[in-house]
């Protein structure tokens, strides 16, 4: 186990800077990442900017030039159809240089462009609204003298001029910024790729470590399945041998109780029964007693009497004369009607004939005795319930022999030190081959439950074959297991 040990702790030692680097690595890419996308966000959002100036100036040049082409229009047809697109082009240079305003403010570049800008669009549409006054007052040689000055004219070149030098800015830092644009992702390139090569390294050594580290952890778990697999062998070992320890003295048990059942029946027996005669002898040989003989020749009477009933009852706690003489169901019968005369609680009892060994015949009625002995002890029950029925299970034959009451109960996932009598229930009915539960509850009584098997069933006797004594052993699987009796409280 030392040498199986000692890898795995090598490998934890040498890899404790890979978690490190890793986290490193990690945080480094994010980092690149990070800067790649904000440079590269603000850029795009820069350009889109410039975009939307490049739009405007573009917009407030060819308002200007409509509002002068609806200024020329109606000048020399004297319609005013021509004056809406004049009044529209007057409201978009108007619009055009409000936003070029707040886009160009505090720009050191761009701001006297613009200044120079709107300054001669002022001037233009001054000159366009003063002749269309004119007009409207019937000034016509006033009139045609502006137009054909060229004071609208040089407005209009100082306008174009200011308007290409502010996109031909425009157009510089657009391109300026897709450089920047370009350098940002090209360094979010070159970072990405080398953390991925460095990523690709990491990779490649955690792999070799991972492979050694999965060497490593077979061996280990084939030397820890091979000490599992010894170790259940030698628990199933000790346990068959606990087991068969355990039921040995169990027979032993029951072989010495029967002893001294019929031990105290021939010798204690025999000694009250001449007792008795004695007494009967001595009486007749005294002759008519006096009151005060009399007396005491009844009390030792009475005396030998009780002997033997305290007698009987010893020698059927310790050995029960009617199993063995009437059969299972009439020691039942007899042990729950001595119960019920002793205690005041109601006890209803649901029996039938089954077929069971002698040694599961005994392990029912030890279980219905210590069941009702803790019942007269602790349950404080009204009322008690035994059955023993005929019940399958997996598809095998058995019986089923249960005790209920709506006692006080207790709490199974409490451990108590005084379930000696419950262990060693158990401990009988899985030595027969069956099966045990408990059920219980504060407050809502117990119920303690055992399947056993029964014997198979004796085969029909041949035609001319003498029948089998008694009555026949086990039950008909084919009619089905009657349902368990119900729970009382």
């Amino acid at each position: 186990m030392k040498t199986v040990a000692r890898p795995l702790f090598q490998y934890l030692r040498s890899s404790a800077w890979r978690l490190p680097f890793a986290v490193l690595a990690a945080l480094v890419i994010l980092a690149i990442n990070e800067v790649a996308y904000d440079g590269s966000t603000d850029a795009l959002e820069s350009v889109g900017q410039r975009a939307s100036a490049r739009t405007q100036i573009q917009l407030a040049w060819r308002a200007l030039i409509d509002a002068e082409t609806g200024q020329r229009g109606y000048l020399l047809t004297g319609r005013k159809e021509y004056l809406e697109p004049y009044h529209n082009a007057i409201t978009s240079v108007d619009e055009a240089m409000q936003w070029l305003g707040r886009y160009y403010a505090g720009d050191a570049a761009g701001g006297p462009m613009l200044q120079t800008m709107k300054k001669a669009s002022d001037v233009k549409l001054s000159e366009l609204a003063t002749t269309l006054n004119m007009h409207a007052e019937g000034a016509e040689s006033a009139w045609r003298e502006l137009v054909l000055t060229d004071i609208g004219r040089e407005q209009m070149d100082a306008f174009r001029l200011a308007a290409s030098q502010l996109l031909t800015l425009e157009t510089q830092r657009v391109a300026a910024e897709r450089r920047g644009i370009f350098s940002t992702l090209r360094a979010g390139r070159i970072g990405v790729g080398a953390m991925t090569l460095l990523g690709l390294l990491a990779l490649f050594l955690f792999l070799r470590q991972t492979l050694a580290l999965d060497r490593s952890q077979r061996d280990h778990a084939d030397a820890m399945q091979a000490e599992r697999d010894r170790l259940q062998a030698e628990a199933t070992l000790r346990t068959a041998d606990l087991t068969e320890l355990a039921r040995h003295l169990q027979t032993a048990r029951e072989d010495e109780r029967s002893r001294l059942a019929r031990e105290l029946h021939d010798e204690l027996g025999a000694l009250l029964t001449a007792a008795k005669l004695d007494t009967a002898r001595l009486k007749r040989a005294i002759g008519p007693p006096t009151a005060d003989v009399q007396e005491r020749l009844n009390h030792l009477n009475d005396s030998i009497n009780r002997g033997i009933e305290l007698k009987r009852r010893i020698i059927e706690d310790l050995r029960p004369s009617s199993l063995s003489n009437l059969g299972l169901v009439a020691a039942l019968e007899i042990l729950t009607r001595e119960h019920a005369a002793r205690s005041e609680a109601a006890l209803k009892a649901e029996l039938e004939h089954v077929s069971l060994s002698p040694a599961a015949q005994i392990t029912v009625y030890r279980l219905v005795q210590e069941a009702l002995t803790n019942i007269s002890k602790y349950a404080r029950a009204r009322q008690v319930q035994v059955s023993l029925l005929p019940q399958l299970q997996d598809g095998r034959a058995g019986a089923t022999v249960a005790v209920r009451d709506d006692g006080v109960g207790f709490d199974l996932g409490v451990r108590r030190n005084s379930t000696h009598g419950l262990m060693g229930m158990r401990y009988r009915v899985e030595a027969e081959g069956g099966t045990m539960r408990v059920l219980s509850q504060p407050q809502q009584g117990t119920c303690i439950e055992a399947w056993l098997p029964v014997l198979p069933v004796l085969p029909e006797p041949a035609d001319g074959d003498d029948a089998v004594d008694g009555p026949r052993a086990g039950f008909d699987p084919g009619a089905g297991a009657p349902a368990p009796a119900t729970r009382v409280g």
